[in-house]
């Protein structure tokens, strides 16, 4: 019980860590919204700030790992949107909205009903290096081919970005255990072991990366696509592949569908809280002189 309760405790931290970075890249990416390109980002304080969030936060997440199962771990991370909530506020000096924090009960609803149901697989569980690789290489397809994705491109950016970094907390465990000794059977080549950590370098770089990319028009709605691709990713390879489970059997799953349910409703809520749809979705107008009206008061024509 004792480990449970630090796995959650560390959960709650490293979704702190990762609000505020990304309340930084959202800012970050609002002043640079005139940029092409990345040109000059290495040379913003803010840019560095969010990277050491991100760095301190995947540490506790680590931290979390150690002490919890896979299942446990990484649906807390989606209460960074919870956390973005009131710190965007009050970085913009406004209220949090009504239906804002409807969606944050939504989200905290949904995250404790999983949480009652999460099997007892034991934790510092961890994937083969082979199984590792494999994992990687599938990832690195399907994130290929989401950023490749068309229509609201931000938001395949997001999608990806979750998904880089759920693999990413999947994968680290592979690497612990691999320098402590813990793997089953005889010990992993160090080259295997160098090979799988540098998939957890390149996804959890690439994670950030993407999200910032995904923030240029707005926080709310892509960070909500990432807090969702992260959990559902990791849960995959958990069930899938390192035999994590519900409580109650069958019950159990229909108790984690719904609760996930009711998670992502509350993350939608949160994303659309303010009111209105979400600026990233708007279309551009052709031409400048469509967003102005005409001398009568009506927009002018495209």
């Amino acid at each position: 019980m004792r480990a449970l309760v630090f796995a959650v405790v560390l959960s709650l931290a490293s979704a702190a860590g990762y609000a505020l970075a990304a309340v930084a890249q959202s800012r970050l990416a609002a002043a640079r919204a005139g940029h092409s390109g990345r040109d000059g980002l290495l040379t913003q304080t803010l840019w560095w700030w969010a990277v050491g969030l991100n760095a301190s936060a995947a540490l506790l997440h680590v931290a979390a790992l150690h002490y919890g199962p896979l299942t446990l771990v990484q649906p807390l991370g989606a209460l960074t949107l919870v956390a973005a909530l009131p710190l965007g506020a009050a970085y913009e000096r406004r209220r949090v909205g009504r239906a804002e924090w409807r969606g944050a009960l939504w989200t905290l609803g949904g995250l404790l009903a999983l949480v009652s149901v999460v099997g007892p697989a034991a934790p510092g569980e961890a994937l083969s290096p082979t199984e590792a690789l494999a994992v990687g290489a599938a990832t690195a397809l399907l994130v290929a081919a989401l950023v490749r994705g068309s229509g609201r491109r931000r938001l395949w950016y997001a999608t990806a970005s979750g998904t880089a970094s759920g693999v990413a907390s999947a994968l680290t465990p592979t690497v612990t255990a691999a320098l402590t000794g813990g793997l089953p059977g005889r010990a992993a080549p160090w080259w295997l072991t160098a090979a799988v950590a540098g998939l957890v370098a390149v996804f959890a770089t690439g994670g950030m990366l993407l999200s910032q990319a995904a923030f240029r028009d707005g926080m709310a709605a892509p960070l909500a696509v990432v807090n969702l691709a992260n959990p559902a990713a990791a849960a995959v390879i958990g069930v899938a592949l390192l035999g994590e489970t519900f409580r109650a059997g069958p019950l159990g799953w229909l108790v984690a569908g719904a609760a996930a349910a009711a998670a992502g409703r509350g993350v939608l809520l949160l994303a659309r809280g303010r009111g209105g749809p979400d600026p990233g979705t708007l279309p551009e107008p052709a031409d400048p002189a469509a967003a102005r009206p005409d001398p009568e008061g009506e927009p002018a024509a495209v």
